[in-house]
């Protein structure tokens, strides 16, 4: 797909972004056993990347599902819930800036394969006790070391796989763009949905959670041969372009970025223990959960094309994120015999803001460069700091004993998010 320049005519989901637009030279496509042109070969590869978007929310949702069994068993105090709560999300904006200086120097195949094994080794550390070999340590070190890994190796597949799916399907562009991003969601869905069933067969939440390594084991396997084909050549970053840290605009739609993550990765982390300490038993809960990702699904395919058939995006961006921090609230404290209503409120507003905070990235830049700069600097700041949600509601709880008191930040939130998607929505441009 060709760089997008203006909001009437943005292709989406135009906001996958080339992480490796500004390498000198040009990254080349892929090299396939049978020839560029082998649709066998293509699928193969599309396969892949698709399984390895299928890998990247499980992490989040799994933890979340089985939190209070957890807690409980492995003992974990306040501190360390919250940690492992905050620190996988500060860790995607932590390394995502390292992913393209990775990928010039060893190749974005290369440097993928090694995000996923390490995405596999920090699940099967994940739940490990460490007990024999460390004695009194138990369950916190490996779980904070194995979250921590899984953490660094999201943020490099989040940076990455979009620029592999423009640069190897630009003629299956919407075919593979909404395959790898519906993936995504539908990670956050089966770990939210899966892993209490699991922990309920099995009586062990460690069980629940070591069943995420099986399918990121599979992954490294299928994407080895591939990985290993390839030939690194060294790339050298091109230094010209748009200032995106010197742009009003730039930071307005970075700051709206960093308020729709405060929510959603606090739903990851946090709606399953809200709704379990509101009464709702654990399987229910993770169904309600991944219910609530699959509107966010449903959200995020039709909020783009919606928003960018405006002249401008203040209404769609005020409404979306009012929305998704009622939604939240409610869920907190809401009637309980409309919980099904308020967490599907959640999910479809959501989706919907995180979908219309990405296509930004497109809607605000004239070109190709400058979109992959915004988007770098919206991935940065925008996990970076938005991990502070989960780290603010772990707080919040373990002062209060409440989630009450998260319900109330997050109206505060959703409002903050109002006034700057009113602001990034504004029919301007990075860089005039």
């Amino acid at each position: 797909m060709g760089a997008v320049t203006r909001a009437d005519n943005v292709d989406v989901p135009g906001f996958l972004v080339d992480a490796e637009i500004d390498d000198v030279p040009p990254a080349s496509p892929t090299e396939l056993p049978d020839g560029p042109r082998s649709r066998r070969a293509l699928a193969y590869l599309g396969l892949c990347l698709v399984l390895i978007g299928l890998n990247l929310r499980t992490v989040f949702s799994s933890f979340a599902a089985v939190l209070p069994e957890l807690t409980s068993d492995a003992g974990l105090p306040g501190w360390a819930v919250v940690v492992l709560t905050t620190v996988p999300v500060t860790l995607l904006g932590v390394f995502a800036p390292l992913a393209p200086v990775l990928a010039r120097r060893f190749g974005a195949e290369r440097v993928l394969l090694g995000a996923m094994a390490v995405l596999t080794a920090g699940l099967l550390l994940r739940p490990a006790d460490l007990g024999g070999l460390l004695p009194g340590a138990g369950h916190l070190p490996a779980l904070l070391v194995g979250t921590a890994a899984c953490g660094a190796a999201i943020a490099l597949c989040n940076v990455l796989l979009p620029g592999l799916v423009k640069r190897d399907f630009p003629h299956r562009l919407g075919l593979m763009s909404g395959l790898y991003t519906t993936a995504i969601c539908a990670s956050a869905a089966l770990g939210a949905g899966f892993t209490y069933p699991v922990f309920t067969a099995t009586g062990e939440w460690t069980a629940g959670l070591w069943f995420w390594a099986l399918p990121a084991v599979v992954v490294l396997l299928l994407f080895l041969p591939v990985a290993l084909r390839q030939h690194p050549v060294r790339h050298q970053a091109a230094s010209d372009g748009v200032n995106v840290w010197r742009s009003e605009v730039a930071w307005q739609v970075t700051i709206f970025m960093v308020l729709q993550a405060m929510m959603s990765f606090s739903v990851f982390a946090w709606l399953a223990p809200i709704l379990r300490e509101r009464g709702v038993d654990g399987g229910t809960a993770g169904l309600m959960v991944s219910v609530s990702i699959v509107l966010q699904m449903l959200g995020s395919l039709f909020a783009p094309a919606l928003a960018a058939r405006f002249r401008d995006q203040r209404a769609i961006s005020v409404l979306v994120a009012l929305m998704t921090g009622g939604g939240f609230a409610l869920s907190i404290f809401g009637p309980l015999q409309f919980i099904w209503v308020w967490t599907g409120l959640l999910g479809l507003g959501q989706g919907s803001l995180t979908a219309v905070a990405l296509t930004m990235i497109m809607l605000r830049t004239r070109d190709g460069h400058t979109a992959a700069h915004l988007s770098g600097m919206m991935q940065g700041v925008g996990y970076g700091v938005g991990s502070t949600g989960t780290l603010l509601v772990g707080q919040l709880h373990q002062s209060t004993g409440s989630f009450t008191a998260a319900g109330l930040l997050f109206l505060g939130v959703g409002s903050l998010a109002a006034v700057f998607g009113y602001r990034a929505g504004r029919n301007r441009y990075v860089g005039g």
